[in-house]
């Protein structure tokens, strides 16, 4: 096997032009690891945030860093505790976000981190699903306990991660809210949403009683989400740490939620992914070396679904 591969890298914090396309070393596999082809990864906000430096205080990253938190791609070697894979296995991941990145031809991931994909996906499919999927399935599912018949409210139905949140919430059996432009309200009226609110006509913050609200805007977004929420209510904000006072001034409860590896639920997604219950909405596709331009993309906050990069061709 080859020694070296490209890789996007920043040797330090700072804007898109921090981040490079280099040739660099083959990552080195622990015994409990997996070495992934990438054949595309995936580009959310937190890589973003974490290229500025602006998660620093909670998360630490050595220089140069590799970005890229969601990949899809084959296993190429298996590291020497590995069992139940083989070379060949297609697979999907979050990795650890600790450890360097998939906007790469190769990446190491642990295998307990790892699943099947879909196999009624393709590449740049299934690249798009694992973080977004797996922070609205743990937001919801999780933290929030939600259940059929209550009402939800999903703050920017037609990002990456409202348009999982809503299918997800739908396929539950919720009464599902979104807030959204009018250009995207047949986008996500068609993923299941029933009540689109268009924030440039309507203010979400005279809604009532609502279960749950899930925040992916934080702010004066979230700052106005409170009083939307019935006693007893859930507030999950993936953005800042609900205030604690704030939460009991409106007798609810406030959650922060930062997506974690789970295989297990990359499956359980994989099969309703497979079933047709939810289904994956990509807004651009960009090759590897155009990592600044999705960057980009991804900042301007306009994306409709998911941004990938392909790396392998073919």
């Amino acid at each position: 096997m080859t020694t070296s591969m490209q890789a996007i890298r920043q040797h330090s914090y700072g804007q898109r032009d921090v981040l490079q396309l280099e040739n660099v070393p083959m990552p080195q596999i622990n015994p409990d690891d997996v070495l992934i082809r990438v054949h595309a990864a995936g580009v959310n906000p937190v890589d973003w945030k974490i290229r500025e430096g602006y998660l620093q205080s909670i998360m630490s990253h050595e220089m140069p860093l590799t970005l890229g938190w969601d990949v899809a791609g084959e296993i190429v070697a298996l590291g020497e505790q590995v069992t139940g894979w083989q070379i060949g296995d297609a697979v999907y991941s979050r990795p650890e976000i600790a450890r360097n990145g998939a906007y790469a031809e190769f990446v190491a991931v642990r295998a307990s981190e790892i699943a099947k994909k879909p196999k009624s996906l393709d590449w740049q499919q299934a690249a798009a699903v694992p973080l977004a999927a797996l922070t609205a399935w743990q937001a919801l599912f999780e933290i929030a306990q939600l259940q059929a018949g209550e009402k939800v409210l999903i703050h920017a139905g037609a990002g990456g991660v409202g348009l999982f949140a809503i299918q997800l919430a739908k396929w539950r059996g919720a009464e599902v809210y979104t807030t959204t432009s009018s250009k995207n309200a047949e986008l996500v009226t068609a993923h299941g949403a029933d009540h689109v609110i268009d924030y440039t006509q309507a203010n979400f913050a005279d809604l009532r009683d609502l279960d749950v609200v899930f925040d992916t805007m934080g702010g004066d977004i979230l700052a106005q989400s409170w009083q939307t929420l019935k006693a007893g209510g859930r507030l999950v904000s993936i953005c800042d740490q609900p205030d604690t006072a704030t939460a009991q001034k409106h007798h609810v409860h406030g959650h922060f939620c930062f997506v974690q590896p789970n295989a297990a639920q990359l499956s359980e997604i994989a099969a309703l992914l497979d079933a047709g219950h939810i289904k994956v909405v990509i807004d651009s596709v960009f090759p590897l070396a155009q990592a600044a331009l999705a960057h980009e993309r991804s900042e301007s906050g306009r994306a409709r679904g998911k941004i990938v990069l392909q790396v392998a061709q073919g």
